[in-house]
């Protein structure tokens, strides 16, 4: 991976760290490639078994777009004629999207400054979000006289629901963590001291956890947000069998009947 992305795996845990701290973490292309790369790394690995996705430094978890590599690139599409640009979108962020929410495995996001636009829409993406209390959100994008991407328009309202998410979205300002957790945002809110150690340690209790169970519980929570009640039950019984079917299911039980506590092994 590129130096603007780090990735390292480390029994079952794929850390992904966004790494620009001097632009705030701001998604330039080459930033976006590697991020997309290392998600798609993460997903792919049988080896790996939950995902944190973080950032360094202390001021930002991700900005989104790289503005000023923005503007350079409108130039030249202004000069060609064309619109190269903005397939951005279509080739780097919903890619990195669709790998964040559909990988079979638990993504935490551990969000530790402003997470603004992509940045913010990366967070959501993850199945659990821990937050230092000093963090912003913004969703941005109207701001620049853009919409919504990185999955925002599926993903915020479906977490604090669609009148606040178009109050949000329309009106873009910064939002503080205490509340953004009284939104339901953040999962878990931290002090800042405490955010890479407590991320890690989510992370890590998920790394060591019933994979299979998880992925279904995602797939389930996915399916469920948009199919029909009945739709719904057919699919948990889909997802139940495979589920019982996994040899972590058999470890749970003999482990409870055995009073003790289970030792997964992420299949």
């Amino acid at each position: 991976m590129a130096d603007t992305v780090l990735y390292e795996v480390s029994d079952g845990l794929a850390t992904i760290t966004l790494n620009r701290p001097e632009a705030m973490n701001a998604m330039n292309v080459e930033a976006k490639v590697a991020l997309r790369d290392a998600v798609e790394a993460a997903a792919a690995d049988t080896a790996v078994r939950a995902v944190l996705l973080t950032a360094a430094g202390d001021r930002a978890f991700c900005v989104g777009q790289d503005l000023k590599e923005h503007v350079g690139l409108l130039m030249t599409d202004k000069e060609s004629g064309t619109q190269a640009t903005m397939n951005t979108v279509r080739d780097h962020y919903n890619p990195i999207v669709k790998a964040l929410t559909g990988m079979k495995k638990p993504v935490v996001a551990g969000v530790n400054g402003v997470a603004a636009g992509a940045g913010f829409g990366f967070a959501l993406a993850a199945d659990y979000r821990v937050v230092a209390d000093t963090v912003k959100f913004n969703t941005s994008f109207a701001g620049v006289a853009l919409t919504a991407d990185s999955g925002m328009s599926w993903t915020l309202p479906r977490l604090i629901g669609a009148s606040r998410a178009s109050d949000l979205l329309l009106f873009p300002r910064s939002i503080t963590a205490q509340e953004a957790y009284e939104l339901g945002i953040v999962n878990k809110l931290v002090p800042a001291a405490d955010l890479a150690t407590e991320a890690k340690a989510v992370a890590r209790a998920l790394a060591e956890g019933p994979t299979v169970a998880y992925a279904a519980l995602k797939e389930s929570l996915a399916f469920g947000a948009d199919h029909s009640l009945a739709e719904a039950l057919e699919k948990e019984d889909e997802l139940q069998t495979k589920a019982g079917a996994s040899e972590d299911h058999t470890i749970a039980v003999q482990a409870f009947l055995a009073k003790e506590r289970p030792k997964y092994v992420g299949r």
